[in-house]
């Protein structure tokens, strides 16, 4: 009687379990969607303004330097500009697509547009590398060499993280290409996400702090490595917790997934009215 007493309570306490564990995991899975929504928002906001500030005002006779932020891009002309063309303008098809590349029923339902989709990708991925370090070490796009540091980490990084996702891909190791493949979206994207960061960074200190008009102050070196370091580091944190098998380091992962959602949602919004959505309206007022 006591040997089915402790064996029933055992049960009990396996099912107890395993029904954390699966609310934890469906929490987690909550918090990547989340995120996932946010970001895709943030990335068609941000293709329409390239879309609308590199491409339409060229076609309605705004002058380039009235819309662009970047001073660099203002002083640009010949080989320069058509390196400085090259590399933002593919940006808005990262940003269209890019996102679906992460979509599992379009991953396993509609295989072929995920294999043409990736290759374009992971091309125009590393051509906006290789003409982003051009830019900066080589047209010398640069505001300052110290804060173009971490960018151009980011830019060295990029091919390898791509060059081992396409390897995995090649050698069907699915777990370890989409692995990969998640780190090449984080690193092809970190441009943006700086953006995100610096223009959140404004907001929530009601100003710069510790920023300055060459980028190179504290605040600025620190968000230039985060930007595609913080992902990476949350990317490797849902692998992990992917594997756990109990419920406390799930729930403990998926709070800092909301975290890592929430900071994404301040730097969308900080951005598209701090920084798109004003040229965005000065090209729409000139159609």
């Amino acid at each position: 009687m006591k040997m089915n007493s402790t064996r029933q309570l055992s049960e009990t306490q396996m099912q107890t379990a395993f029904k954390s564990t699966k609310k934890a995991n469906a929490a987690l899975d909550l918090s990547v969607k989340s995120w996932f929504v946010i970001a895709l928002t943030g990335q068609w906001a941000f293709a329409l303004y390239i879309l609308l500030v590199y491409v339409v005002s060229q076609f309605v006779g705004i002058e380039l330097g009235n819309v662009v932020p970047a001073q660099s891009f203002k002083k640009a002309d010949g080989v320069d500009l058509a390196f400085a063309f090259l590399h933002v303008i593919p940006a808005a098809y990262l940003s269209i697509l890019g996102c679906t590349q992460l979509i599992p029923a379009l991953r396993n339902n509609y295989r072929a547009f995920h294999r043409w989709n990736g290759r374009i990708f992971f091309t125009l991925g590393i051509s906006g590398a290789l003409t982003g370090l051009y830019l900066q070490w080589g047209a010398g796009f640069r505001l300052s060499d110290i804060g173009s540091l971490g960018i151009t980490l980011n830019g060295i990084l990029i091919p390898v993280a791509i060059f081992f996702a396409w390897k995995h891909a090649i050698n069907k190791r699915f777990d370890l290409h989409m692995r990969w493949a998640v780190h090449s979206f984080l690193l092809v994207n970190a441009v943006w996400t700086f953006r995100l960061y610096l223009m959140g960074w404004y907001m929530v200190n009601q100003g710069p702090n510790g920023n300055n008009s060459t980028l190179d102050g504290p605040a600025d070196i620190m968000l230039s490595f985060a930007c595609y370091l913080l992902p990476m580091a949350l990317a490797e944190l849902y692998f992990w917790s992917k594997k756990q098998k109990h419920s406390k380091p799930i729930w403990w992962a998926t709070s800092v997934m909301f975290v890592g959602a929430l900071i994404t949602l301040i730097g969308v919004v900080s951005a598209a009215l701090m920084m798109w959505a004003p040229r965005i309206n000065m090209v729409l007022q000139a159609l």
